[in-house]
């Protein structure tokens, strides 16, 4: 929480939504550490790839059928970044979602980032999700997906 925060001033979350997600799938919360100290975080699970939850909501369960796995939130740190933390972190979501037999990653691209996400080989895929539940985050959120090999 400490690090939501810092990073995540305009997209607040009660500590239920993280506790829950770290709840219903474990494997896919993960922190990332940096001199001996936590520097950021993700949470990430199986979900629908036309159906992102929205922001501060609850899942109850996660779906018998995924279809894509969904990066919900990562956060670093300001001193975190410039590590290429991205790069290992994507690494192992997309090992994650292959191991889940999904071939897609996706995520809700907020904060002006959809530029980064695209760099990272993600593609912007707003007609698949209501207008109204993107801008529920903000004005330039977009549903970004990536095809897995």
């Amino acid at each position: 929480m400490h690090i939501a925060t810092q990073v995540h001033l305009g997209y607040p979350e009660e500590f239920a939504v993280f506790f829950e997600r770290h709840r219903l799938y474990p494997q896919g919360c993960w922190i990332w550490e940096q001199a001996g100290a936590i520097r950021g975080y993700l949470l990430s699970h199986p979900w629908y790839l036309d159906a992102p939850p929205e922001l501060n909501c609850m899942l109850q369960t996660l779906p018998s059928q995924a279809t894509t796995y969904y990066l919900h939130d990562i956060a670093l740190m300001p001193v975190a970044r410039g590590f290429k933390a991205t790069d290992s972190i994507l690494a192992r979501l997309c090992a994650q979602a292959t191991h889940e037999q999904l071939d897609t990653l996706s995520l809700i691209a907020v904060n002006q980032s959809a530029a980064f996400w695209q760099r990272h080989h993600f593609q912007t895929t707003n007609h698949l999700v209501p207008a109204a539940k993107l801008q529920s985050y903000d004005h330039s959120a977009c549903y970004m997906v990536r095809q897995l090999a």
